[in-house]
């Protein structure tokens, strides 16, 4: 489809609540796959739809086990802790130390408005709970111990 711009920290949007998603329309079927071809292009593992402008409760990740997609995801369970280093696309080139639980439970609608229960650990678990802050408007740096440091991330050969 298409690779959309990611907002960067600063951008206003990223600060900002999102609206819940009430239907499917091709617009929003659009928008996933283009969220999905951006958060690829980018490397990363998850994408949140404000962080391509768009103010609507969609998020979608990949930890390596193929794309999960979530519509107005609510996490309805966590337990455990762990601390590790986090990175976001909104945040180039920097991480920090972050602690989130190690096991989440997410309910959330899937592309044809079904509801859908996942439950992730360990990265996914991170990755459900560092996106869904994105919907309402939190970025990572808010819970970071420390201080930001630079990230160095190898570069694939293609």
């Amino acid at each position: 489809m298409a690779v959309r711009e990611i907002r960067t920290m600063g951008d206003a949007v990223l600060g900002k609540v999102c609206k819940e998603v009430t239907s499917m329309t091709p617009r929003t079927k659009m928008l996933i796959e283009d969220m999905l071809d951006t958060m690829y292009e980018a490397m990363g593992v998850g994408l949140a739809a404000p962080q391509v402008g768009i103010l609507k409760r969609i998020v979608v990740i990949d930890v390596g086990e193929g794309p999960i997609i979530l519509i107005n995801p609510e996490i309805i369970e966590t337990s455990g802790e762990q601390t590790g280093g986090e990175g976001c696309l909104s945040v180039p080139g920097k991480a920090g130390q972050v602690t989130r639980p190690n096991y989440v439970k997410v309910k959330a609608l899937n592309e044809d408005m079904e509801e859908v229960i996942y439950e992730g650990t360990e990265l996914l678990a991170r990755a459900f709970c560092h996106e869904i802050d994105h919907l309402d408007g939190h970025l990572y740096v808010e819970k970071v111990e420390g201080e930001l440091y630079d990230a160095a991330y190898e570069e694939e050969d293609e």
